[in-house]
C-alpha cells in the first residue's frame, strides 16, 4: 500500500516538474508567479506588446482544465470587440497546447466547453440581457478594463459567486490611459479600502521589454513612438499613467523622474509625548504604511523650509514638503487625511525634526493649524504683511494666503525651478500630480478632474518661502566662499535685489 501512494506521489511529482517545465518554456519569466496568484483581484497593467493579455488566457485555460468545474466569464466593455480579440486568442492557444482535456468550441455563441466540466463563456458588457442570464461565475477575466465604468466593475464582482472548491478571481488587465482613473484609485492607490480589502489585491506592471517572444520588427515599431509620439510610448509602450490636459509642468522631464521610481529612505509618523496638550517629546516611529516619507534624513546645520496645504473642503489631503534649502530639493513628504489637530501635531513635529525648519501653511480655508502651531510655541513661522480692514494700516500675520495674486506667482516659480532642476523632486505622489495639474478651458493651471492637486500647491508654497531661510549651511557659513566666472558673471548683470538673492544663496565672496 505504502509502496502505490510512494509511487502515485512520485508520478504526481513529476508530472508538475513536466508541467512546470513547459510553463517556462512557453511564457514570459515575469508572468509565471502569477500561475499561482490567488488574490481575488489580479490587477495587470502593461503598455502594449508587454504580454499581459497572453498571460491571462493562458491562466485562464490552465484552470479551466486542470479544476473541474468553472464557469469563466471573459469580457470587455463593447461585445463586439470579443471575437476579433479574447476568443480568437483563446481558440488560438488551445491549438497550440497539449491538454489532458478535450474541448468544444462553439464559435457562434463564442463558448468553450471542457470534457471535465469546465466552461470559458464570453460577454461584452453593452449587452445587458445577456449578461443578466450568465450565473455561477467562478473566475472572471475583464480585458481593456480601463473602458469599464466603476460600476461596470462591481456589477461583475457581484457575479464571482459560483460554487468551486477553488479559488475566485478577477484577472484586470489594461493600458493606463488616464492617471484619473478609477483602476489607479481603487487598486493601486488603495484610496478608503481597509486592511482587509487592501490584501484581496495583487498588482502587476509590466512592458514590452518583459516580452522575450516579441519579434524584432515589432520592438523596433514600439521604440520608434520615442521620436514620433513620445507621449504614446509612455503611456502605450511603457504602461506610465496618462493625462487628458496639457500639463503645466514639463510632462517629458515628469515622466522621465517617475521612470526612476525612487523609494523613501523610511517611512512612518511621529509618536508624541504631552504634558497636558503641550507636546514636550517625539519620537520617529518606522511604519510600512505611515503617511510621512523620508527621502533624506535631517543633517546637522543644514537650513530647512516647510510649505503646507490644508483639506480644503474634507475631501482633500493634508499635505507638507521638506525641502533642503542648500539644494531646493524634495527631502520629505508629510501626507494624510485626518483631523486639524493631528496634521498640526505632526507638522510641528518634523518642522522641530528638521532643524526648526521655517514653516508655512496655507491659512485660505482655515487658521486652526497654524494657530495651534502658535500655541505650541513652534519657534520658526512663516509671517506675511496683510490688510488691516479696521485700522487700515499693514500688520504682520502667520501663515499663507493663497489667493488670485499669489497663486499664479508660486506656480511659475514651481516651473521655473523644476524645469531647471527636475531631480530636486523624487516623490512618486508628488510627481503624478505634477503630471495632472493641467491648464483648463481658459488656461487656469488646475488639478484634472478627479484628480488631486494637495501636493503641487504645498510644494510651489515650500518653493516660495526659500528665500527667507538661509540658503547656506551653518557650518559652512564660517568659510571662504569661491565664486567660478560664471557665477560673477551672473552676479554683475543681476538687479541689486538679485544680487542680494545671489549672495545667500552662494555666499559672499571676494574677487580674485
Amino acid at each position: 500500500m505504502t509502496k502505490t501512494v510512494m509511487t502515485a506521489t512520485s508520478d504526481i511529482n513529476v508530472g508538475v516538474a513536466l508541467w512546470y517545465k513547459e510553463l517556462k518554456r512557453t511564457n514570459n519569466e515575469a508572468f509565471l508567479p502569477l500561475f499561482f496568484d490567488k488574490h481575488r483581484f489580479l490587477v495587470l497593467k502593461g503598455g502594449g506588446g508587454s504580454g499581459k493579455s497572453i498571460f491571462a488566457g493562458r491562466k485562464v485555460i490552465e484552470r479551466c482544465a486542470s479544476e473541474p468545474g468553472h464557469r469563466f466569464l471573459i469580457c470587455r466593455k463593447v461585445g463586439r470587440t470579443l471575437r476579433e480579440s479574447c476568443f480568437n486568442q483563446i481558440i488560438g492557444q488551445l491549438s497550440e497546447l497539449n491538454l489532458e482535456v478535450g474541448y468544444k468550441i462553439n464559435r457562434s455563441d463564442m463558448r468553450i466547453e471542457f470534457t471535465n466540466g469546465s466552461q470559458i463563456l464570453f460577454s461584452g458588457l453593452d449587452d445587458v440581457e445577456k449578461l443578466k442570464s450568465i450565473y455561477k461565475i467562478t473566475g472572471i477575466w475583464i480585458e481593456e478594463a480601463s473602458e469599464l465604468k466603476e460600476s461596470d466593475f462591481n456589477q461583475l464582482n457581484i457575479r464571482l459567486r459560483g460554487e468551486t472548491a477553488y479559488y475566485k478571481q478577477i484577472i484586470i488587465t489594461f493600458n493606463p490611459i488616464s492617471i484619473t482613473h478609477w483602476l489607479k484609485r481603487r487598486f493601486f492607490d488603495k484610496t478608503g479600502l481597509s486592511k482587509k480589502e487592501k490584501a484581496k489585491i495583487r498588482t502587476h506592471e509590466s512592458t514590452y521589454k518583459d516580452n522575450r517572444f516579441l519579434d524584432k520588427e515589432a520592438i523596433e515599431v514600439l521604440e520608434a513612438f520615442k521620436d514620433t509620439d513620445e507621449y504614446y510610448y509612455t503611456v502605450y509602450c511603457l504602461g506610465m499613467w496618462g493625462v487628458t490636459g496639457k500639463s503645466v509642468f514639463d510632462s517629458k522631464a515628469v515622466t522621465q523622474r517617475l521612470l526612476l521610481n525612487i523609494q523613501p529612505v523610511k517611512k512612518g509618523y511621529f509618536d508624541i509625548t504631552y504634558i497636558g496638550d503641550i507636546i514636550r517629546k517625539y519620537e520617529f516611529l518606522s511604519d510600512r504604511e505611515g503617511y510621512l516619507k523620508i527621502y533624506k534624513d535631517t543633517q546637522k546645520g543644514v537650513p530647512y523650509v516647510i510649505g503646507a496645504d490644508t483639506a480644503g473642503d474634507g475631501s482633500d489631503y493634508f499635505v507638507a514638503h521638506v525641502l533642503d534649502n542648500t539644494t531646493g530639493e524634495q527631502v520629505a513628504v508629510l501626507r494624510q487625511q485626518c483631523d486639524e489637530d493631528l496634521f498640526a501635531k505632526q507638522l510641528y513635529c518634523l518642522g522641530m525634526y528638521y532643524n526648526t525648519a521655517l514653516i508655512a501653511v496655507e491659512t485660505n480655508y482655515s487658521t486652526y493649524v497654524v494657530r495651534e502651531l502658535e500655541r505650541q510655541k513652534y519657534p520658526k513661522l512663516y509671517v506675511r504683511e496683510t490688510f488691516d480692514n479696521y485700522t487700515h494700516k499693514p500688520k504682520k500675520a502667520y501663515g499663507f494666503d493663497t489667493n488670485s495674486k499669489t497663486r499664479p506667482v508660486i506656480i511659475a516659480e514651481l516651473v521655473k525651478a523644476f524645469r531647471e532642476s527636475p531631480e530636486i523632486v523624487v516623490d512618486t505622489t508628488t510627481l503624478e500630480e505634477m503630471l495632472t495639474f493641467v491648464r483648463d478651458e481658459s488656461f487656469r493651471p488646475e488639478a484634472e478632474a478627479g484628480a488631486h492637486d494637495d501636493c503641487v500647491i504645498s510644494l510651489a508654497i515650500t518653493n516660495h518661502i526659500r528665500p527667507l531661510q538661509n540658503y547656506i549651511a551653518e557650518e559652512e557659513k564660517q568659510k571662504e566662499v569661491q565664486w567660478s566666472k560664471s557665477q560673477w558673471e551672473d552676479y554683475d548683470r543681476a538687479s541689486a535685489e538679485d544680487k542680494k538673492y545671489l549672495i545667500a544663496k552662494w555666499g559672499k565672496a571676494r574677487r580674485t
